[in-house]
């Protein structure tokens, strides 16, 4: 953890402490959950939630469901079995304008940046701005330069994608992910293909965004130091079982889980466990 990391997580604990544990309502609950594919079960009996504020990863070994269950999250697909609940509505039952408010309430960037490669940065940026409101030209140039600043990628706005470093479109692809301020933001493998240095970085601006605007991070990644630095629990799934076999505190579960296979997980030794 850089000294930067290790300040924020200080300056942090108090809110979390406060803000996390309080026993108010989650923004999103996942109840029973079911998925299958080809009619095969491939994630089960899953149940856990989602505390307004706070950073929780969905770990797990290669192949266990980490990306099925945050495509489910995000209504991509409707479960199998069980529901899903953004806000305390049921994300696969909603259609129409329910269905757009839901997903006003959350942003999404995908492991690959998924930018659009003919539109400069600010454009993407600006694109969800220019669909889903009716703010003014320059109302809406200045709101998505904001959230370039925030990600500190003024200076890139009018580049295109290719001209960006890997970090830089991961970058791009949050400050789109936050251009509606969404209560939640959804990340597929932010770190995927970064070097360590960079990946770190990115780890600082995600608590950096988590601590500003109080944004709910929903995270997928294989990578252990961005879990153990950026976590406030993770959601441990196991591809043999098929459901979730762990929930907390990552620095707990390494340490004291009564599961010989997730201590084992959070220190690389578990058979089928690879990151």
């Amino acid at each position: 953890m850089t000294r930067q990391n290790q300040q924020l997580s200080k300056e942090l604990a108090p809110r979390r402490a406060r803000g996390l544990d309080d026993g108010g309502e989650p923004i999103i609950r996942v109840e029973d959950f079911r998925a299958t594919y080809g009619g095969k079960t491939v994630l089960k009996d899953i149940t856990f939630d989602v505390r307004r504020g706070e950073v929780l990863v969905i770990a797990g070994g290669s192949g266990s469901g980490k990306s099925t269950l945050l495509k489910h999250m995000i209504g991509l697909y409707k479960p199998a079995g069980g529901r899903i609940l953004i806000d305390g509505d049921d994300i696969a039952a909603a259609d129409g304008p329910q269905l757009a408010r839901l997903m006003r309430k959350f942003g999404v960037a995908y492991q690959g940046g998924a930018l659009f490669g003919s539109m400069t940065v600010l454009e993407n940026v600006k694109l969800p701005l220019e669909e889903f409101t009716d703010l003014p030209a320059e109302v809406a140039d200045l709101t998505a330069l904001t959230k370039l600043q925030l990600v500190g990628l003024v200076d890139a706005a009018q580049k295109l994608p290719s001209e960006l470093s890997g970090g830089m479109q991961k970058r791009a692809a949050i400050a789109r992910a936050i251009s509606l301020d969404p209560a939640i933001v959804f990340l597929d493998e932010p770190s995927a293909g970064l070097d360590p240095i960079t990946s770190a970085s990115l780890d600082e601006l995600i608590l950096t965004l988590n601590h500003l605007l109080g944004t709910s991070f929903v995270i997928v990644t294989h990578e252990l130091p961005s879990i153990f630095t950026i976590a406030d629990r993770v959601v441990v799934l196991n591809g043999t079982e098929k459901t979730m076999v762990a929930l907390g505190d990552p620095v707990t579960l390494r340490d004291h889980s009564p599961n010989p296979w997730v201590r084992d997980f959070f220190n690389r030794g578990a058979p089928g466990a690879t990151l």
